[in-house]
């Protein structure tokens, strides 16, 4: 029997460490990794209310470190590890990022992608939802809710 430490929940537990410094950050707790190889190549967090800017979604952010890491636009090896499904904009820019496959934590019944009945990814992406799904749902819950009071 092979033991692979560095299977999707290893992996989602360091998008959900990014998650955490958003929260520390009090921005919105969502945290994304790019891996290629078994290797973190990319670490991202939203970061919208500190450069002021709509689109520093934490995928965003990874895309253009695992750019810039790799040299180049395209990110064909790689998986995305975030914990929110992603939004329109984000699916859309893994588009042309095009990368292998994304795996995401919580579901986004408002905002995230799979809403839209046209499929938003590239046609070679692999999609895959639900890994650590409570505990990344838990920190955005928690978070909204601390906001309400």
């Amino acid at each position: 029997m092979e033991i692979n430490p560095f299977d999707g929940t290893y992996f989602m537990k360091e998008a959900l460490k990014e998650a955490q410094k958003a929260l520390e950050k009090e921005e919105v707790p969502v945290g994304a990794i790019i891996v290629c190889e078994n290797q973190i190549i990319a670490r991202a967090h939203n970061l919208t209310e500190a450069l002021n800017d709509v689109t520093a979604h934490a995928e965003m952010q990874a895309f253009t470190s695992a750019s810039d890491y790799l040299g180049g636009k395209y990110l064909k090896k790689c998986t995305l590890y975030v914990t929110l499904e992603p939004c329109v904009m984000c699916a859309g820019a893994s588009f042309w990022t095009q990368i292998k496959k994304i795996v995401f934590g919580a579901a986004d019944e408002k905002r995230g992608f799979q809403n839209i009945e046209e499929n938003l990814l590239h046609p070679k992406t692999e999609i895959e939802g639900g890994i650590l799904q409570e505990e990344c749902a838990k920190l955005l819950s928690e978070f909204f809710k601390s906001k309400r009071q």
